[in-house]
Order: structure tokens, then C-alpha cells, then sequence
């Protein structure tokens, strides 16, 4: 277990990029607060290395199944309430990169983010996310492409400069 000051100020350097992780995927910002409180309770209860990289791992793996979690929790729920509706989706009307990236899986989202935002290796990304490494190049490229094909279908063709 992490001493109290060791963890505080690992808390002060990485809370605010966890947070945003699981903003970013979630797409909103009160089960963002829940996870990340939790996913750093359920970090220091756990008796983990005290080597920084590897906590940060750690604690982006549990806000990662924390985040899988709930959302189970939310489709089975949304499951069992369309049941009662007569199965009819909403249809979005404000189209921009924002809102299609939310309309991503979970996952796909997961691994856009730790990739391109938090700048994972491969290893860092199967690791936090509990995937095969091999499986990450794969996964990713068709985030990738779902994304693309998503932006596409809606107007969207091309982000900035092509490299």
C-alpha cells in the first residue's frame, strides 16, 4: 500500500488526466467524478508497486473496467426500459467530431484516447485495457476506421491534415 503522502501526490500529478480519460469515453463528466474517485480509492487499498509508470497503468486499467462496468450496468438497463418502448433509437441532430466520437463503444473510445491522446504504446494500451497485445494494433485500426466511417457518413471527411 502506497504511504499517504506518496499517494497524495501521485493523486495531485495524474488525477486530471484519468479524469479526462474516463470523461472522454463516458461523455459525462458526474460518472467521470465517480470512477476516477474510485478507481484511485480502489488504488491505494491495493497492495501495487510503488514505481510511477506502473501505477499509472494500474490505476488507468481499473478506471478502464470501472468504466466497462457501468456501462454493462447501462445497456441492461437501457435493455430493460426499451422493452416497455416500442423499440425506437433517437435520432442525434447535432452532428460534429464530439458527438460521433461518443457514439464510439466504449472500447473503441478507450483505445482511441490512450492512444492518441495519452500517447500509449501498444503494451501500455493492452495492459490498461486487459487485451491481448498483438490484438491492440487491430482493435485500434478498426476504432480507426469506425470513426472514420462515422464522420464520413455524417459530412465529416477529413480532420485536419492528412499525414
Amino acid at each position: 500500500m502506497l504511504a499517504e503522502h506518496a499517494f497524495g501526490e501521485f493523486y495531485q500529478r495524474h488525477a486530471r488526466s484519468v479524469w479526462t480519460y474516463v470523461y472522454r469515453v463516458t461523455n459525462d463528466a458526474a460518472d467521470a467524478d465517480d470512477i476516477v474517485q474510485e478507481a484511485f480509492l480502489r488504488l491505494f487499498q491495493t497492495d501495487v508497486p510503488s514505481d510511477n509508470e506502473a501505477l499509472r497503468r494500474y490505476v488507468f486499467r481499473i478506471a478502464g473496467n470501472l468504466i466497462a462496468d457501468r456501462w454493462r450496468r447501462k445497456v441492461r438497463d437501457e435493455r430493460q426500459a426499451h422493452e416497455a418502448v416500442d423499440g425506437r433509437e433517437p435520432q442525434a441532430h447535432d452532428i460534429d467530431v464530439a458527438r460521433t466520437f461518443a457514439e464510439l463503444k466504449p472500447r473503441e473510445r478507450a483505445l482511441l484516447w490512450l492512444a492518441y491522446v495519452e500517447g500509449g504504446t501498444h503494451a501500455d494500451i493492452a495492459e490498461s485495457l486487459r487485451l491481448a497485445r498483438g490484438s491492440v494494433k487491430v482493435l485500434l485500426s478498426r476504432a480507426r476506421a469506425r470513426l472514420r466511417d462515422l464522420l464520413t457518413a455524417r459530412g465529416i471527411e477529413r480532420l485536419g491534415n492528412d499525414r
